[in-house]
């Protein structure tokens, strides 16, 4: 389960620390936030593999966990969850199921069940993509093993490693708006608080000549005004 990115929803800083240290030592990458509007935020921005969302939440604008997990599976309908009740919750517990739950744990709960049910959820969860080896374009393809682009009219371009991983990771998530911030963190593996995202346009900017793509209308790596990218290629 190594190398999976998670996010605890949790309004108790105690509890909240707390799972994210467990699922820490499992070897799993853990965001934490502390009420309703930020965890909805970074579910919806965020690569994550599975949320823990407790559904009693402070919020401006989104006051319930349950309205959490509505929008989530309208926005990111693949994406594990498991609610956090406490246990005489019980008629949350199944509306949360019928909204789309995959799971749910019950406070207080062990260290051991929570990381038994998140690993089952895991298990059970369709993979993203992890073995995606090329993309297609409409005039040739990009062979991301190589780190290359092939076009049809025989001519060769070589990308550079950062280059193949940004179109790795946007592809892997394509149907989704990726922020600026989401891959210099993912895909940068650095702080987005610590680099301009200004390092992102320059390297989109690149990459697109190499694919031959208009700058006024590209068809792959497209632009989401005032949000981010978006990958509109097949793969």
């Amino acid at each position: 389960m190594s190398g999976r990115h998670l996010l605890v929803i949790e309004d108790d800083a105690a509890i909240r620390r707390g799972i994210a240290d467990a699922l820490a030592l499992d070897g799993f990458s853990v965001s934490e936030a502390e009420d309703a509007d930020g965890g909805l935020a970074l579910a919806l921005e965020l690569d994550v593999d599975l949320v823990l969302l407790d559904l009693v939440l402070p919020g401006d604008r989104v006051r319930h966990g349950l309205e959490v997990l509505e929008q989530v599976r309208r926005e990111r309908p693949t994406m594990p969850v498991i609610i956090l009740t406490a246990l005489g919750d019980e008629a949350d517990r199944v509306r949360g199921l019928r909204l789309g739950a995959d799971d749910y744990v019950v406070k207080p709960f062990s260290v051991d069940e929570l990381r038994a049910r998140v690993q089952a959820v895991l298990r059970r969860s369709p993979e993203r993509p992890s073995d995606l080896t090329r993309v297609e374009m409409d005039d040739g393809l990009i062979d991301l093993e190589r780190r290359e682009v092939c076009f049809e009219d025989g001519e060769r371009c070589a990308l550079s490693e950062r280059e193949a991983e940004l179109i790795l990771y946007l592809a892997r998530n394509a149907g989704r708006v990726v922020s600026r911030q989401e891959l210099l963190s993912r895909v940068w593996r650095i702080d987005p608080t610590d680099v301009a995202t200004r390092t992102i346009d320059m390297h989109v900017t690149r990459l697109r000549e190499k694919l031959r793509e208009r700058p006024t209308s590209p068809r792959l790596l497209m632009t989401v005004r005032g949000k981010g990218y978006k990958f509109g290629g097949r793969t």
